[in-house]
């Protein structure tokens, strides 16, 4: 009798689970596809009219404004998901999720170099929210409903489904997963990717010509690798948090900082001559996988995206962070004796390892990305990038869950 009364219980937690698992996909993921649609005309829009860059300076006062005026609850972001994933206090503002579509299309027509994943975290989490006053969720359930919806924003927008669910699970907390939300987060990204696809989404494909077979030397690169890129997730890190700071210091009016961030941004294009490094940067990201680039495109992307998200731009960090990586493992490829090809496969996964301390949803992406054959050589650059990248992470309020490394037992017996 016993037996069959937990049988039933579990029966009940799947059902349960798997039909707010399906609601919240569904609208997450209907959610990413009409934002890609959105993005991919934003993206041709200025392409064809490169004379927007000028009014970059405009667009971020009219977002900056908007959220002064109707988003100060929801200013915090994904930050504010993490926030209440760890301490539920209110549900989050519905209105969170149409401010930062608007925010982020605007940000892309006029050339700001900004991401797309924090829009879709953020839309996912909001729509995930509202079923906790529908279906009156305690907190518990709260929370797992909550990172249910990250995990099938990000999943949705990228294409990476197993990548999806282990990211909602691991960028909470450094060093430790909520194995109890593994069953809601799996079954909405995988979910939630299908509703993409069912809308029509088309994710960029991403091949790599050559991967080598194992060698002592080519997983020592990975180790060599992992640490320059985990160093480089740090300093984008540090470099956007501090500027963050200094403006929010230096200029109280809001609007007033994304303002001068798209002017500096707007005559840099100028002065350089070139659009290369505003917008996502997905076919420079597609030429880094193909061929040779120029050693220095990484700290041009990484200067033009500390600017954008610094003073205030909408987007997100993860596809600027995977340009960044596939050009630095593009450039280190003749140093270290590899495939040029495959460590900007590398780094364009372990570069986001170290910046969100995730290396495990990291692995995972490579391997959806590439093909299971890089999986090796991915997580060995994303374990050691995890390690270099220190404490800090672009998400600031993911918590310290447990020590990237044992501690030395003389130094912690003193």
């Amino acid at each position: 009798m016993h037996r069959l009364s937990a049988l039933a219980d579990l029966l009940k937690h799947l059902l349960k689970w798997l039909l707010l698992a399906a609601i919240v996909a569904a609208l997450a993921g209907s959610a990413s596809a009409g934002f890609l649609f959105a993005l991919d005309w934003a993206t041709r829009t200025r392409l064809a009219h490169a004379w927007l860059i000028w009014l970059l300076p405009v667009a971020g006062f009219a977002v900056g404004w908007l959220y002064l005026r109707y988003g100060s609850s929801v200013e915090g972001g994904a930050n504010l998901l993490i926030d209440e994933i760890h301490d539920p206090k209110k549900i989050i503002p519905l209105r969170m999720a149409p401010l930062v579509l608007g925010g982020t299309v605007i940000s892309h027509v006029f050339g700001a170099s900004v991401g797309r994943e924090g829009t879709a975290v953020q839309m996912g989490g909001a729509l995930a929210d509202q079923l906790t006053r529908m279906f009156r969720l305690n907190n518990e359930d709260r929370r797992i409903i909550l990172m249910a919806g990250i995990s099938a924003g990000f999943a949705s927008v990228f294409g990476t489904p197993l990548a999806g669910a282990l990211f909602g699970l691991e960028v909470l907390a450094i060093g430790r997963l909520r194995y109890e939300a593994m069953l809601p987060c799996l079954a909405a990204a995988v979910i939630a990717d299908q509703v993409g696809l069912l809308w029509g989404v088309q994710h960029t494909h991403y091949a790599v010509p050559l991967i080598p077979a194992l060698s002592t030397w080519t997983l020592c690169a990975m180790v060599i690798a992992g640490v320059l890129f985990g160093i480089t997730g740090k300093v984008f890190a540090q470099a956007t948090h501090g500027l963050s700071g200094w403006m929010k210091r230096k200029i109280a009016y809001a609007p007033l900082r994304p303002l001068a961030g798209g002017l500096i941004v707007a005559l840099a294009v100028w002065l350089l001559g070139t659009d290369r490094y505003i917008g996502l940067g997905i076919p420079t990201i597609v030429e880094a996988l193909q061929g040779p680039l120029p050693a220095y495109d990484f700290l041009g992307k990484m200067a033009f995206t500390i600017v954008s998200l610094g003073t205030g731009f909408k987007g997100g960090e993860v596809t600027p962070l995977f340009f960044i990586g596939a050009t630095l493992g593009n450039a280190l490829g003749p140093l270290l004796h590899q495939p040029v090809t495959l460590l900007a496969a590398i780094g364009f996964v372990a570069v986001f390892a170290g910046a969100a301390n995730t290396p495990i949803a990291s692995t995972l992406m490579a391997m959806e990305l590439f093909g299971a054959e890089i999986g090796v050589y991915a997580a060995i650059a994303c374990v050691v990038a995890y390690l270099f990248s220190g404490h800090a992470g672009i998400y600031r309020a993911q918590r310290g869950g447990h020590a990237k490394r044992a501690a030395n037992k003389d130094s912690a017996d003193t």
